[in-house]
């Protein structure tokens, strides 16, 4: 069966590399093809509302705490870092931006104004502060500005400490984080599903001076390890990894890993299993045994494909997750969902409860973003405030989520529309694209709409059955773009989407036409 699997690989790279709109996705070989590509990946252009009753009625917290809606309308709200003041700092790499959103003065959960603090960035994704600096890592480098938490203003030029990070790929997302050593960490995911990677930086973590000196690679073999945090009384760092995908439903499992410098964690040769010995990939590992048997498993099993992604340790005292005095240490994990399963899995926040005995228990924490194979949200990261506030991004509903100790339930005392004003990105305005540029996308739109592939996974939707109709044929049906994503949101969605979504091939024109199209289709 291994040869299918490279097959349909091979199709996929073909296709995203030629840009003949081939947009193949085989599922795992362990069950026959599906007849709907929605049930392996999530609309693009059809996240829902976050304001919506549905959220009300289905998301269900853990006892002893409370949720609201923090903030909307945040397209591709990623990693959240809070400042001294309680602020939370939001990266958006599809608006190229790091926003800046104030906290809660008013009592009712929710953020009271935003700003840009940064604009015109190149896939900003990991945030930290430190010493006086706002560091940000975007795809292919990290930079700097000095930076008032205080008053929540930049107060120099952006500059860029480390260039020529490897980028593109499936993971071109960079965390970055300074731990207790007073170091900057930076994980870099892999370039692809499974391979042997040119560069050695690539499904590492590295270790940097806070100026910016290169320090070495810290850890290998991790394949995509986008959250990381140390444990507050030891300073054991941890870090989730994904696992690889197209082995089936239910391998490999993703993972928890306990980062040791200098330690090598498997991928791509194998795949790690929890309190037993590494597997051998079946594409990578054989005649690999002595790399195998050297490289360290997990402490924690995730369900395959749940995607963990951001993570924090809680440091407050009052946390209700932390009154069995039993744990040694309480983590908070996104998982941001599968697309490589046959019925979906993941969706949710997760408690990780360390024992005395080293061992580790899951729980969900916020749960609901899926029933009945319906996706309403896609936990992302997590921050904690020094007032014990945690702050869960969303980057499929574009919202930001705050959680706080606390016995009552639902979104708080209402949800406001934070959507109006000059600051929101969402919303196409028509007036800003002339009548010329509209006539042109018109013309040349379903042109581009056919040749660039996305008729191949996506299509109108006019009414009910029109929709039924276009899920019967495997397609994503794409509905209400034009009230909940701008135009530049969707030209930078096209020339960097979700996987497993490529790229659009065309030129800058093309993308813009065509993104007036899809836009004007949607009204």
């Amino acid at each position: 069966m291994k040869w299918i699997r490279r097959v349909g690989l091979g199709m996929l790279a073909l296709a995203v590399i030629t840009g003949t709109g081939l947009w193949i996705i085989l599922p795992p070989v362990s069950y026959p093809v599906m007849g709907s590509l929605a049930n392996f990946f999530p609309a693009y252009f059809d996240a829902p509302s976050a304001d919506s009753d549905v959220i009300n009625e289905r998301l269900k917290l853990a006892d002893g705490y409370h949720l609201s809606l923090f903030a909307r309308d945040v397209p591709g709200a990623r990693v959240l870092r809070n400042t001294r003041a309680g602020d939370l700092l939001v990266s958006s790499s599809a608006l190229n931006q790091v926003l800046w959103l104030q906290r809660d003065l008013s009592g009712d959960g929710h953020s009271a104004q935003r700003k840009v603090l940064l604009d015109n960035l190149d896939g900003p994704n990991g945030l930290d502060i430190f010493e006086g600096y706002l560091y940000v890592a975007e795809e292919s480098r990290i930079g700097r500005v000095a930076f008032d938490e205080d008053l929540g203003e930049i107060q120099s030029e952006y500059e860029v400490l480390v260039d020529g990070l490897p980028s593109g790929g499936n993971h071109w997302r960079k965390t970055i984080r300074f731990g207790p050593d007073g170091l900057l960490y930076l994980s870099i995911g892999s370039s692809c599903n499974v391979c042997l990677e040119v560069d050695e930086r690539r499904a590492a973590m590295l270790r940097f001076s806070p100026a910016g000196e290169f320090l070495g690679i810290f850890a290998s073999g991790l394949r995509n390890s986008a959250g990381f945090d140390w444990t507050p009384d030891d300073g054991v760092l941890f870090a989730t990894d994904n696992g690889r995908d197209l082995l089936g439903d239910d391998f490999p499992p993703c993972e928890l890993n306990e980062i040791v410098e200098g330690a090598f964690y498997g991928w791509p040769f194998a795949n790690g299993m929890a309190n037993a010995n590494p597997i051998a990939d079946p594409d990578f590992g054989v005649g690999r045994e002595t790399v195998i048997a050297s490289s360290q498993v997990p402490v924690f099993d995730f369900p395959a494909h749940n995607a963990p992604l951001g993570m924090v340790f809680l440091k407050g005292k009052n946390h209700p997750l932390k009154l069995d005095m039993s744990n040694t240490n309480v983590a908070l994990v996104a998982l941001h969902g599968s697309w490589n399963r046959s019925r979906k899995d993941g969706y949710k926040v997760v408690s990780l409860s360390f024992n005395t005995k080293g061992e580790v228990e899951m729980q969900d924490f916020l749960s609901g973003f899926l029933r009945d194979g319906e996706v309403i949200g896609r936990p992302a990261e997590l921050s904690e405030s020094n007032d014990q506030f945690v702050y869960i991004s969303d980057d499929y509903a574009n919202a930001v989520y705050r959680v706080a100790p606390g016995e009552s339930t639902g979104l708080g005392p209402g949800l406001v529309d934070l959507s109006s004003g000059e600051n929101s990105p969402a919303g196409y305005a028509r007036s800003k694209v002339s009548e010329e540029q509209r006539q042109q996308a018109w013309l040349q739109g379903p042109a581009l709409f056919q040749s660039s592939g996305c008729v191949a996974c996506h299509g109108f939707v006019t009414d009910e059955i029109v929709s039924k109709a276009i899920a019967s044929e495997g397609r994503v049906p794409l509905l209400d773009t034009a009230r909940r994503m701008n135009l530049d949101t969707v030209i930078k969605l096209l020339e960097r989407p979700k996987p497993p979504m490529p790229p659009f091939q065309g030129s800058p024109e093309e993308s813009r036409l065509l993104s007036i199209y899809l836009l004007e289709k949607t009204l």
